[in-house]
């Protein structure tokens, strides 16, 4: 019987799964989390259960619909707020996230010696508060050249006689003569550096136990009996005679250079150092001011049991997706963990004392970048440059993919993984076939490596979803 060789091939190829969402548990849209952050989408077990929820994503809810709220009294704006937290606060909800509508134009709100680049509304509003007339002009297209406009002049108490009598506004030099100038009012004279409190002047302007938040200023301030500011608060001068007498500079008052967070007895609050004066709330303030209804606000977060200074961001830790941070000082990338099918990137804010979240770009389409520059952290979302390679190390994640969709490009993509490997064999006498060519691929760790390619390109090859599945 003559030798025959039988040449068996064998052909391996790689079957592409995509599992975005598999059986197992619906994310759901939590109008509040436990963790306190506000419309994000997450497992029910994560809802707060005195808040709503709904088994969809937020952008499809009422509750969480992003627009922009609008006070009508206050003449502020604020986007990417939902809808229904706007509405618990009798605010106006326009579906445009950015607040592009007439009632949100901004301008250049002049009042006395002082500017704010604000809404029409609000700088009316601001007019009222103070009891004095405004400008408010259309023509400065930003908040520096609105700024800039104020000219900062000397600051005092303009004494004059009003009905029979002697009274007081707390003005600049120039406001003061122009008062003068006007004939309007008599015996109108101008002190330098006083306060319309002050004894020696003997005005019906007196000290109270009142306080104020200015717009454009972070700290709380004592306001006299005709409504005209006086200095920082400090509960230990309130019946100081010289305090409620003359203007004491910020590095004079109490603890100027502590932000005095959450202080009962000093309003001298500081933006920089994570506080700013804010009408005091029960629920939300450890302590009650002495006295006046105006405390430092703490502007810090706490998330997930871990404390965030305002202004910080950060990439949120979830399920599906690998951690991207930046080395600080070598400005190296790093990338740890895998990215499975399903998951998404999402940027957490610290501003004000609340958490709000952002999702980067569906699909990992956007990845979130962190670094961390002395203790203070900093994120965003960027473009996935994916289709320049599956090379990880520059922080590009693989992307997800919409594979349910028959004309997308899911499968074409995801064709660039299989693999195919003939395996040659010869048949011995007897009947034994040993294998003479490209024998590794009988290995299991073959199909292992091919696997991790296709994974690498995307939603491809065989893998468990965000949630296990």
């Amino acid at each position: 019987m003559s030798k025959n060789n039988l040449y068996l091939g064998i052909i391996f190829v790689m079957f592409l799964i995509s599992f975005i969402s598999g059986v197992g548990e619906v994310s759901y849209c939590c109008e509040k989390t436990n963790s306190e952050a506000w419309c994000q989408n997450a497992p029910v077990a994560n809802c707060d259960k005195d808040f709503r929820k709904a088994p969809t994503s937020c952008e499809s809810t009422s509750y969480c619909r992003m627009g922009c709220c609008y006070n009508s009294q206050e003449g502020t704006c604020m986007e990417n707020s939902p809808q229904k937290v706007c509405e618990d606060s009798e605010g106006v909800w326009e579906d445009d996230a950015q607040c592009d509508v007439p009632q949100c134009e901004l301008g250049c709100c002049l009042i006395g010696d002082q500017a704010a680049f604000v809404t029409q509304t609000r700088c009316k509003r601001l007019s009222s508060l103070y009891g004095l007339e405004i400008n408010f002009r259309t023509d400065m297209g930003n908040e520096i050249m609105c700024i800039l406009s104020a000219t900062s002049e000397t600051k005092g108490a303009c004494v004059f006689e009003q009905e029979f009598e002697k009274t007081c506004l707390f003005i600049s030099q120039k406001e003061c003569s122009d008062m003068e100038a006007g004939g309007k009012y008599l015996d109108v004279g101008f002190h330098k550096d006083y306060l319309c409190s002050a004894e020696t002047l003997s005005t019906n302007c007196g000290p109270t136990e009142q306080t104020t938040c200015v717009e454009g200023r972070d700290e709380v301030y004592y306001i006299d009996s005709c409504g005209n500011l006086a200095n920082i608060y400090d509960s230990a001068k309130q019946e100081d005679k010289e305090y409620w007498s003359k203007i004491y500079a910020k590095s004079e008052s109490c603890n100027p250079n502590s932000g005095n967070v959450g202080s009962a007895n000093c309003g001298s609050c500081d933006y920089y150092l994570g506080s700013t004066c804010k009408k005091y709330e029960r629920n939300r303030d450890k302590v009650k001011p002495n006295f006046g209804d105006n405390i430092c606000r703490d502007l810090s977060c706490t998330y997930e049991g871990k404390k965030y200074s305002h202004g910080e961001t950060w990439c949120a830790n979830v399920k599906g997706v690998s951690k991207i941070t930046i080395n600080s000082e070598t400005g190296n990338i790093k990338t740890t963990g895998t990215d499975l099918p399903g998951g998404r990137y999402f940027r957490l804010v610290c501003y004000n004392g609340d958490v709000s979240v952002e999702p980067c770009a569906d699909f990992r389409q956007e990845v979130c970048i962190q670094s961390d520059i002395g203790g203070f952290k900093t994120a965003a979302c960027r473009a996935n440059q994916w289709q320049d390679g599956i090379d990880r190390s520059d922080g590009d994640a693989t992307p997800g993919f919409d594979f349910w969709n028959t004309e997308g490009d899911a499968q074409q993509i995801c064709a660039q993984g299989n693999a195919e490997c003939i395996v040659e064999f010869e048949k011995k006498l007897g009947g034994d076939k040993e294998c003479v060519k490209n024998c590794n691929c009988l290995d299991a760790g073959w199909k292992s490596s091919m696997n991790k390619q296709c994974i690498e390109i995307g939603d491809c090859g065989e893998s468990k979803n965000y949630l296990g599945y």
